[in-house]
């Protein structure tokens, strides 16, 4: 086991500017931008650059999570703290969550973005959505509740399911903390390899500014900046309120958790621009586990919180999800009633988590959302979808700084988040910890 008496004390050499990570995603994205602007088929045809960068990223977050995760549950040996830091995770998540979608729904009754389009619903064409309402009737509760059994063990590793990894990881753990000293040797391998693991995504996200160049390439010259301004209102909107349920909702959890909501998204940067890039907040999951432990957030609260906020925690898809579906209402004329507004937002906090994990969730979720409740027409989804790129970054944005900030709050809330580390961390000063986390993760 490797202590921090081993740690060199001597500073890590200054970085140039160009080095960061951040600066270099960043320039790609511009770069992206210009190039699928000025040449949108050249920009199509970098498609191919997004989509292996976020391959690459998605092989290595499965053995992320269970190493992360097991090495946290099997250190803690108290199975009675495990299963009081999930339950008060999943307190969280559904007490944000449903904030998320009472947020959308004001917002939409106020701001109204749809109204005066005057749509009629039979006049779109509806076979664009088609696949994405027939994998909607596809993922029901029941199935994504059975669905987070893998068909074998291994098998949890290797499919790419974020919650089936979580499930596996979280039996193992507790089997090695039931063994006790005996599993000890075990214990010790899996950290080591855990390192090694680390440092393979240190690799790979070297590749990063590359993924992000692709996959913005590809959106602007695929969908023109100008797509924007069919349907300002609504993506103007929608932006505003995860803005504002950022920086006031979150903003004041953070102060009462004892930091700077500000300060975070700094800490963050180079994930935040990333999953701007690639418009997938997985794409950094890696790199905010690793982040999280180095703010003073314990290895058992961050393998726990992390994985299942991705599925459970997703406040940008919840504010999209009441605000669109009333700006499909709005623009097809169809008045809904307080009860049937109430009824879609009951449905929807159930919805939102029958298809967590399916690629293009949100879209998806909106039209499970749609297809119970009658009174919104499906049809109207062909509406938001050439938009629906855009606002999928924004999406994943908010979704990724609420996961981040639900990290911190359980640390503190279960009295193990190291206060004096954090606010290190997040002032930029390094300390002996970070050293070591540094040289086994990519430093950002």
């Amino acid at each position: 086991m490797i202590t921090t008496t081993e740690l060199s004390t001597t500073p890590p050499a200054a970085k140039g500017w160009y080095q960061h990570l951040y600066v270099q995603v960043l320039v790609a994205i511009v770069a992206g931008v210009l190039l699928g602007h000025f040449a949108p088929a050249t920009g199509e045809a970098m498609k191919p650059l997004g989509d292996a960068f976020i391959k690459l990223v998605k092989m290595i977050i499965a053995p992320v999570i269970f190493l992360t995760i097991v090495s946290g549950i099997a250190g803690m040996r108290d199975l009675a703290a495990v299963g009081r830091v999930a339950g008060k995770a999943f307190a969280y998540f559904l007490f944000f969550s449903t904030l998320a979608l009472i947020v959308g729904l004001v917002v939409a009754n106020v701001v109204q973005p749809g109204a005066g389009l005057n749509i009629d619903p039979a006049s779109l064409d509806t076979s664009k959505v088609s696949d994405f309402a027939a994998k909607a009737h596809e993922t029901t509760l029941t199935g994504f509740l059975v669905g987070i059994i893998p068909d074998t063990f291994l098998s949890a590793l290797t499919e790419g399911n974020i919650l089936q990894t979580l499930f596996v990881a979280v039996l193992f753990g507790i089997g090695l903390a039931i063994v006790g000293e005996r599993a000890e040797r075990v214990t010790t391998a899996l950290e080591q390899v855990s390192l090694v693991v680390f440092k393979v995504v240190a690799i790979l996200m070297k590749a990063a500014p590359i993924g992000a160049f692709g996959a913005m390439a590809f959106t602007i010259g695929k969908y023109g900046v100008g797509t924007l301004a069919n349907l300002a209102m609504l993506v103007g909107t929608f932006y505003l309120t995860s803005i504002l349920f950022v920086v006031v909702v979150l903003g004041l959890v953070a102060r009462w958790a004892g930091f700077s909501i500000f300060s975070l998204i700094a800490y963050l940067k180079a994930e935040l621009l990333l999953v701007l890039g690639t418009s997938s907040s997985e794409s950094a999951l890696p790199s905010l586990i690793e982040k999280m432990e180095r703010a003073g957030c314990p290895k058992s609260v961050v393998g726990l919180v992390v994985p299942t906020g991705y599925s459970f925690n997703l406040d940008g898809t919840n504010i999209y999800m009441t605000l669109a579906a009333l700006f499909i209402a709005q623009a097809c004329n169809v008045d809904l009633t307080l009860g049937q507004q109430l009824l879609l937002l009951g449905v929807a906090m159930l919805s939102s988590k029958g298809a967590a994990g399916v690629t293009g969730a949100g879209f998806i979720t909106l039209a499970a959302t749609l297809s119970i409740v009658p009174s919104v027409p499906v049809a109207g989804m062909a509406l938001i979808l050439g938009v629906d790129r855009f606002m999928s970054e924004c999406r994943s944005l908010t979704n990724f700084i609420g996961n981040a900030v639900a990290t911190i709050v359980v640390a503190r809330w279960e009295g193990r988040l190291d206060s004096e580390q954090l606010r290190r961390a997040l002032a930029g000063e390094a300390t002996p910890v970070d050293q070591l986390s540094a040289d086994a993760v990519p430093a950002a």
